[in-house]
């Protein structure tokens, strides 16, 4: 639906900040692998009697961090509210939250990428709750989550995608934001066909392919209805992924239907302008600043500058390397592929492994100074994971071999073993000759000079 300027959509992100513990106890965090119902206590259960602890400072920092990263203006004095509902996944019959009908958000008009941004706020997670079969593992239950709500400023899924992908990545250089947990979003569609219908929110969607779907669908949907001379209601709507469609839940609630009110129970939280300009000053560079600098300041493309800046991990030691090895195009390639080859091959992030830039450095100046050949020196790189090693101790038995004597000797086996690809390349066969280069290469263990056994094989078949 690209380009379908008729549409209003804004979203609503949650995000799982990256904390030890949950928002008002001491539980852990970590509801994904653990046992069910085994990171739970009073508190995040609500049972009677249980009084929340002071919340979680982390979290608080965190939404800070988040929220000058979106341009937003934080406010200097929040007060929790409780947001009343009564289903199995919040056992308290409510969610505490700072957000809410009178209530002041942690952060305000910002603006990201070209799309305001309402507010930012911190609140509970509930329990993860199966209604088929009534099973509710509350180890989720008083996870902080982040919400951040955009003003209604996407024209269409595209540029939400595009958005959100972006957003996904800027949250990805704090480290504020579970990566692996992902994002949810609840999406606010309208449309006008002649007359503009009412807002439509389809809730909990769980990854960009399904919140480009669902708002395709929506805005197919809302068109047709108005189209045929009905009205679009303001209800709350599910996708369907197995279909592609929404499917209407509810009508959609007021903020009186959730009966908010200041939490007795909660102190009100003060944000100094000191913390918050310290907060500020711990930010990184934005990706998409980061990628301008790239270009102009190293010179690369756009297509490799948004590979090195996609991990803030790859465009920090990108720029050690280059510091060292002063060779823009070496350090790209060499970052870019084959150190990226080597880490999606083990499954791994520069992170979880010990991969140190002098290391990588020596080895990238083996390979320029012609000690290693390239493909040697790829082979000695896959050794690097999970630890690096200096690659000097090894160059005695890595090193290139440019003696044409011993070459002559590698090429000559190589053709008696292979003497119809010899005959092939004298008909005209250039392929033939690639692959008596690669047995050769083989044959010196990947340290013969390439240049050096193509002049010799040439010269020994004709």
């Amino acid at each position: 639906m690209k380009g379908a300027s008729s549409a209003k959509i804004g979203l609503e992100i949650h995000g799982y900040l990256t904390t030890k513990e949950k928002l008002f106890c001491r539980c852990p965090a970590n509801y994904k692998t653990a046992q069910i119902n085994s990171n739970i206590c009073p508190i995040c259960t609500g049972q009677p009697g249980s009084k929340p602890m002071a919340p979680n400072e982390e979290a608080m920092k965190k939404v800070i961090a988040i929220s000058l990263m979106l341009g937003c203006k934080i406010n200097p004095q929040v007060i929790w509210q409780r947001k009343h509902y009564d289903w199995p996944d919040m056992p308290k019959g409510y969610q505490s939250t700072i957000s809410g009908a009178h209530a002041v958000p942690v952060a305000v008009k910002g603006e990201f990428q070209g799309i305001g941004i309402t507010e930012a706020h911190l609140e509970e997670d509930p329990a993860r709750w199966d209604p088929a079969t009534g099973n509710v593992d509350y180890n989720r239950c008083g996870v902080p989550l982040i919400e951040i709500v955009t003003d209604p400023d996407f024209k269409d899924s595209e540029t939400v995608k595009d958005w959100v992908n972006q957003l996904v990545l800027t949250l990805s250089y704090i480290g504020a934001v579970d990566a692996d947990a992902g994002i949810k979003a609840d999406v606010n569609v309208s449309v006008f066909e002649g007359r503009q219908g009412k807002r439509v929110e389809v809730k909990n969607i769980n990854s960009v392919d399904s919140i480009v779907r669902a708002i395709e669908y929506e805005i197919k949907r809302q068109k047709e209805v108005l189209r045929g001379g009905q009205e679009v209601i303001m209800e709350t709507r599910t996708f369907i992924d197995e279909t592609g469609e929404t499917v209407s839940m509810r009508s959609k609630e007021n903020a009186a239907d959730y009966r908010f009110i200041s939490d007795p129970d909660l102190p009100t939280i003060d944000i100094s302008k000191a913390q918050v300009e310290t907060i500020k000053k711990s930010l990184p560079e934005l990706p998409h600043i980061k990628v301008q600098r790239f270009i102009k300041q190293h010179k690369l493309d756009s297509d490799t500058a948004a590979v090195l800046t996609a991990n803030i991990d790859i465009a920090n030691f990108f720029e050690k390397v280059l510091d060292q090895v002063k060779d823009v195009k070496l350090a790209s390639v060499w970052v870019t592929i084959e150190l990226l080859r080597v880490l999606n091959y083990n499954k791994k992030k520069l992170s979880e492994v010990d991969v140190k830039v002098e290391h990588f450095v020596s080895l990238l100046n083996a390979v320029k100074q012609g000690k290693l050949t390239e493909l040697a020196g790829k082979r000695m790189l896959n050794e690097f994971i999970p630890k690096s090693f200096d690659p000097s101790a090894q160059l005695k038995t890595s090193e290139r071999i440019t003696d044409k004597t011993q070459i002559e000797k590698w090429c000559k086996e190589t053709i008696s073993k292979n003497k119809e690809a010899a005959e092939d390349y004298k008909k005209g066969e250039e392929k033939s000759l690639n692959f008596l280069m690669g047995e050769v290469i083989k044959l010196s263990s990947r340290r013969a000079d390439s240049k050096i056994v193509r002049e010799v094989l040439v010269k020994l078949i004709k």
